[in-house]
């Protein structure tokens, strides 16, 4: 396969699916070691301070059109702008028909993606999927970088997300935050929805055990994630809260990478920043609930997963289903198990 020297990523709409392309961007610039390509990164605009921290891209290009929007006047105004480019290479990584129109639309001449919706026509590489072949998501991503059928490198190279030392410093100003105790990051949200969610006094139980061992802890989170970690911190005892930051929509993308940076440990649900801590090198314990961590692991080398493996999960369901007994998959993962994974995860450091 001759060397590209353009290539137009599509990425994905969701914070930890973007982070675990860049197993994508590294890949394409080993495989063209000799003649690495230039690779630009069609996706929503939050998604521009994750692509800052990956040293493989080029440039972020903001999608003007929101997830589940059509609104093919500006697909074909933004695909008039990138013909400009003159592209050799398109990979789209979502699997909807709407995402493989502006590649179309900018003339480029071969566009790479997996059947999804249907899109032959709109993609002149269409590949079919086997999903026993490539049960990670990060194997079906990296799988398009080489010839249709052909292995690609391995090990796949896990996301390494770079850091901005002046901006976590600033951060840490900005946010009154000491640097006098070991960090523990909280994670307690997830977009999923509340099958994604360890209990909030579980949560509660890891902080007040840290804190007694001489951490100080900061809960991170949107501000959809304020009233959880709220609740948290209402859960503390009043002794223990002056070591607890709520940093839950307060801050910018940017700085929750940089902040989670200088974490000496995290808790997290399987969420977006999950995968952000994992990219980071973070010691790292993740909460799995409804989902699995078949398909979208923590790539990290220190991370530890825990679950209680009850008969009906993973359900992959936003809420559960059952009538009674809801939620065992969370509420019957005791605390103490987390903070055993903790204690060693952190003296193993």
């Amino acid at each position: 396969m001759n060397a590209p020297g353009r290539i137009l990523i599509v990425g994905p709409s969701w914070v930890g699916d973007m982070v675990m392309a860049q197993t994508l961007f590294i890949t394409l610039q080993r495989i063209f070691h000799g003649h690495r390509p230039v690779i630009d990164v069609l996706a929503p605009a939050w998604s521009r301070p994750i692509l800052a921290r990956m040293p493989e891209v080029h440039q972020a290009i903001d999608m003007p059109v929101g997830h589940g929007q059509f609104r093919l006047g500006e697909r074909r105004e933004l695909a008039r702008q990138l013909r400009a480019n003159r592209y050799d290479w398109a990979i789209v990584l979502p699997n909807s028909l709407k995402s493989a129109l502006i590649p179309l639309m900018a003339r480029i001449p071969r566009r790479t993606g997996w059947v999804g919706e249907q899109r032959y026509g709109l993609l002149n590489d269409v590949r079919r999927l086997d999903k026993l072949r490539y049960p990670l998501m990060i194997e079906r991503f990296v799988a398009l970088a080489v010839p249709d059928g052909n292995p690609f490198p391995r090990p796949i190279p896990p996301p390494a997300l770079i850091v901005d030392p002046d901006n976590a410093g600033a951060a840490r100003a900005r946010f009154d935050l000491l640097n006098d105790r070991p960090v523990l990051a909280l994670c307690p949200g997830a977009e999923f929805g509340e099958a994604k969610r360890w209990p909030v006094a579980h949560y509660a139980a890891v902080a007040a055990a840290r804190i007694a061992a001489g951490d100080q802890v900061w809960l991170f989170g949107s501000q959809n994630d304020q009233p959880v970690t709220g609740q948290i911190l209402a859960a503390l005892p009043p002794e223990q809260r002056e070591q607890v930051s709520d940093l839950a929509g307060r801050t910018q993308l940017a700085d929750a990478v940089d902040l989670l940076s200088v974490a000496d440990a995290v808790v997290s649900n399987d969420s977006g920043l999950m995968h952000i801590a994992a990219a980071l090198g973070r010691a790292l314990v993740v909460v799995y609930g409804s989902t699995s961590p078949g398909f979208t692991p923590p790539l990290g080398e220190r991370v530890r997963v825990e679950r209680t493996g009850v008969d009906c999960s993973p359900c992959f369901q936003r809420e559960c289903p059952l009538t009674e007994n809801r939620y065992r998959c969370l509420t019957e993962l005791d605390p103490a198990r987390v903070v055993a994974a903790l204690d060693e995860l952190v003296s193993d450091a």
